[in-house]
């Protein structure tokens, strides 16, 4: 459908698409009256209700009202109708900070440059206890001078999201840019974490390529756990002291970021009263009732027809965050996450169905196939058979992991009985009968984004 002209709510035309995500559209867009130019981002509310993540949204909102600052995209207004949550933001023109590096690596006073604007927006988003948790060049934008513009608080955390350790406890991210303790599942400072990234983004932008990466992502998160990397020989000195006090795997000995602030090389041409001077000038994003916007009546959505792209399309994924990633890749392996045998026989799917879908279709699996489940204990299924085979009673393990409380992996494995029969029951009744519930299979996948940076290791 061509979106030219479309207007919407009557207060915007609606132009080209600008990106697609899983679960929104972002559009370049004018308003009638002021012929302001901004970006629209679309939300589809039906997917997002279906897979759990309105407490996401709500957060984004919530946020994005919060951190008004020259180098973070402003949020303008908040708008829905029955179907559609609308984002209006601040459209910057420059693209982003990924395609610069896609061509290879910076120059010094660049890279410093685009360093010095992320730290003073990371700094002033956790100056207001906001924690972005996904920070990557894909997520930095530029606009048409070049200043950069953090973007994409949808997996941000808010310090009342902290649990009664005053630790963060979801794990999120891009792998090559997340920080060990956030995988280590054990809690981790927000601060902290996003201290590791801007490392990650440093040695990125001065080497063209990526400090930690490897084809199999456990043989990558052991890098990361030991802080083992690098620097090329044109890195200078005080860059290398600096990246290996940023990339410290220990969060408790990470340098701060009022210790980066302060450091020599960082400080070069790096005009911080300026910055200070424009911070709060921003309008105020009109107050927005966020439940209401979740519980708009059928009259708001009279204009839903002049909202473009109204074919339902599939959620495909684009903008990848770690789990995406993982379940679309046939180079990682999770394999190490769960355990150290190198004799692997599981089947592994990714699914975005909450755990108890997951468990129910299981159930009806093993009903139909006359297989009685066991019991249920932390996750695991133990599905069994009701007759002896050739090797004793057929058993199937089924164990849930939750990465987020939409988005599961289910490994499923033979835990006794003949394989032979394992394979035939798998191949010919199980497998088919989970259609339905399974978003990708482990290991059956095509080309990820960010292996395009991996693989620019220049000299």
């Amino acid at each position: 459908m061509d979106t030219k002209g479309s207007i919407l709510l009557q207060r915007y035309e609606l132009g080209r698409m600008l990106g697609q995500g899983t679960f929104a559209k972002v559009y370049y867009a004018r308003n009638v009256t002021s012929a302001h130019s901004v970006a629209v981002k679309v939300i589809d509310k039906e997917k997002v209700l279906r897979v759990g993540l309105i407490d996401q949204i709500k957060r984004e909102i919530s946020v994005m009202r919060l951190v008004k600052h020259p180098n973070i995209v402003q949020l303008h207004e908040v708008m829905a109708t029955k179907a559609k949550i609308y984002f209006v933001m601040e459209y910057v023109r420059g693209g982003e900070l990924y395609n610069k590096i896609a061509k290879g690596k910076l120059k010094e006073d660049a890279a410093r440059k685009y360093f010095q604007q992320l730290i003073s927006a990371v700094d002033y988003c956790h100056s207001r206890g906001v924690y972005h948790r996904d920070l990557k060049p894909e997520n930095l934008l530029l606009d048409e001078n070049c200043n950069l513009k953090v973007s994409d608080f949808g997996l941000s955390a808010l310090s009342d999201c902290r649990k009664q350790d005053g630790l963060l406890h979801t794990t999120c991210g891009t792998p090559a840019y997340v920080a060990p303790e956030v995988i280590n599942r054990k809690g981790y400072d927000g601060a902290k974490a996003d201290i590791w990234s801007c490392g990650v983004i440093l040695f990125v932008l001065l080497a063209g390529y990526l400090p930690f990466h490897d084809t199999n992502l456990m043989e990558m998160y052991k890098k990361i756990g030991k802080g083992q990397f690098k620097c090329p020989n044109w890195f200078p000195y005080e860059v290398r002291r600096l990246l290996s006090k940023i990339l410290d795997p220990n969060p408790n000995k990470r340098i701060s970021i009022t210790k980066i602030m302060e450091n020599s090389w960082f400080r070069k041409g790096f005009d911080d009263k300026s910055k200070r001077s424009e911070i709060g000038k921003k309008e105020m994003v009109p107050p927005v009732d966020i439940d209401a916007v979740f519980d708009c009546s059928d009259s708001n959505n009279s204009e839903e027809k002049q909202e473009p792209g109204g074919k339902q399309e599939s959620a495909k994924p684009t903008n990848l965050n770690a789990f995406d990633i993982i379940s679309l890749s046939a180079g990682f392996d999770l394999s190490g996450l769960f355990e150290e045998s190198e004799v692997r026989k599981e089947a592994r799917f990714t699914s975005r169905q909450p755990a108890v879908a997951i468990i129910s279709k299981l159930e009806d699996i093993a009903k139909r196939l006359r297989l009685k489940v066991k019991k249920r204990e932390g996750g695991v299924l133990k599905i069994e058979g009701t007759k002896a085979g050739r090797k004793g009673v057929l058993g199937i393990d089924a164990e849930i992991f939750e990465v987020t409380p939409s988005f599961h992996l289910v490994e499923m494995k033979k835990a006794n009985g003949d394989t032979l029969e394992y394979q035939k029951l798998w191949k010919e009744d199980v497998r088919p009968a989970l259609k339905d519930i399974v978003w990708t299979w482990q290991g059956e996948s095509h080309y990820l984004p960010e292996q395009q940076l991996q693989q620019q290791q220049q000299p």
